[in-house]
């Protein structure tokens, strides 16, 4: 990232500070980012065809693998998701390309232009950036993915997507979303337009019957899993089959079970998107290149692999209950090595939730307090939850000193980075 780029991010971080609800302690709103985006002539008004993707888990892999399918059938793909993990124009891909650093300086330059100091969160000013990036550069499809929640998100300016979807609903953010898996659900399920289809991932059945009455009041044709498709293992690859489509497949690139499901949301997205044209072939490449680190991420080289040879060292950026269950659900098929874990995380997580699926499978934990972070749950706070979750817990003050002290044990296993992408972005950042 460029020192103007970086000059311009921290300007607007204190301009407009990263507040998720409002600056002015109002609730959630789509008022700010429909005024911002006026200012700017409307560029969300003429973007290709959207796929909206909503969830609490696997939204993001879903955008990835949707992206890895269509550029393999050879079709230009713009792409907004959040956080970044490393460079903030992760954000925003042109056209399959990383935003240029000078044009991201340029575009947001430009919205703090427009918006002359109006009330605005930093989130939306971004989100401005990326629909006038999205704008001004020809492709053939776009997907957006969720911030938070659905219904209030920023992303939902748009009033015509060609498909959306609902990955699985957990709980998370319920300061925002409310307190309930309903009531989260129904923030989702905002999302969703009359006449447009909504593809559904797997889903309790309080959160299905959430999305199925929405859809139902607005006319919006339902896709869901194991119902109006499906996607499961077959020998060594998966097999795909919805309304039109039956196909066999190979396994996505992205490890662990939870991903094939990912992975039929995606296909199920694509099966209902007119105008596309993909065969077999190009969503099998796709499904083999699959871009989305710190998901389940094996570490092949840099500083803390070289530190422990013999090791596995793996890296995830999930952090609420229903991660560390499908974590679990994977560790539950590591029993070849014994496994260690070092965790950061957020202090708005419910760190009980996430370890306690984990205890069973998990040898020790370090706890490390994240660095740089404006809000970290501490390592003593993320090591006594632990420890009551039936886990041997210690504190570490850094990734190294945790990983010098795990490659004591008696026999070299398999260790697992995890609690927080904020946590994932620093490992990838610091270790090349």
């Amino acid at each position: 990232m460029n020192a103007r780029v970086e000059a311009v991010l921290a300007r607007l971080g204190g301009l407009h500070p990263k507040r998720i609800d409002t600056i002015d302690g109002s609730t959630l709103s789509l008022d700010r980012i429909e005024r911002m985006l006026a200012l700017l002539g409307n560029p969300q008004d003429t973007l290709p065809p959207v796929i909206h993707v909503a969830g609490t888990n696997g939204k993001g892999s879903t955008v990835a693998t949707l992206r890895a399918c269509l550029e393999a059938a050879g079709y230009r793909v713009h792409t907004y998701t959040s956080p970044h993990l490393v460079r903030f124009s992760e954000r925003i891909r042109v056209a399959g390309e990383l935003i240029d650093d000078d044009a991201l300086a340029a575009g947001l330059e430009e919205c703090e232009r427009a918006n002359a100091g109006g009330t605005i969160t930093f989130f939306e000013l971004v989100t401005a950036v990326a629909f006038l990036a999205f704008s001004r550069v020809p492709a053939d499809f776009a997907l957006l993915e969720v911030g938070l929640g659905g219904r209030l998100d920023t992303t939902n300016v748009i009033r015509h997507p060609a498909v959306t979807a609902i990955t699985p609903v957990s709980l998370d953010h319920q300061a925002f979303l409310g307190p309930t898996i309903a009531a989260i659900a129904g923030e989702k399920a905002g999302i969703i337009k009359p006449g447009v289809p909504v593809v559904v991932g797997p889903q309790g059945d309080e959160a299905e019957a959430v999305i199925e009455t929405r859809a139902a009041e607005i006319g919006a044709p339902i896709c869901r899993w194991r119902q109006e498709w499906r996607c499961d293992a077959i020998g060594a690859g998966m097999r795909y089959e919805g309304e039109r489509w039956t196909v066999d497949l190979p396994l996505p690139s992205l490890p662990g079970a939870h991903q094939i499901a990912n992975s039929g949301v995606a296909i199920a997205c694509l099966e209902q998107l007119t105008g596309a044209s993909l065969t077999q072939a190009a969503i099998a490449e796709g499904l083999r290149n699959i871009d989305w680190p710190a998901r389940l991420q094996l570490l092949r080289r840099g500083p803390l692999v070289e530190m422990m040879p013999g090791w596995e060292l793996w890296l995830d950026g999930g952090h609420n209950p229903a991660a560390g269950e499908v974590l679990a659900a994977v560790a539950s098929g590591w029993r070849d090595r014994p496994l260690d874990l070092v965790v950061g995380m957020l202090n708005t997580k419910d760190a009980g939730g996430f370890l306690r699926p984990l205890a069973k499978f998990t040898r020790s934990l370090h706890a490390v307090t994240i660095p740089g972070e404006e809000n970290p749950l501490p390592a003593a706070a993320i090591a006594a939850t632990a420890r009551t979750a039936g886990i041997a817990a210690k504190e570490a003050e850094t990734v190294n000193a945790a990983l010098a002290d795990i490659k004591t044990a008696d026999k070299a296993g398999r260790v697992l980075i995890c609690g927080s992408l904020h946590f994932a972005g620093v490992i990838l950042r610091d270790d090349g």
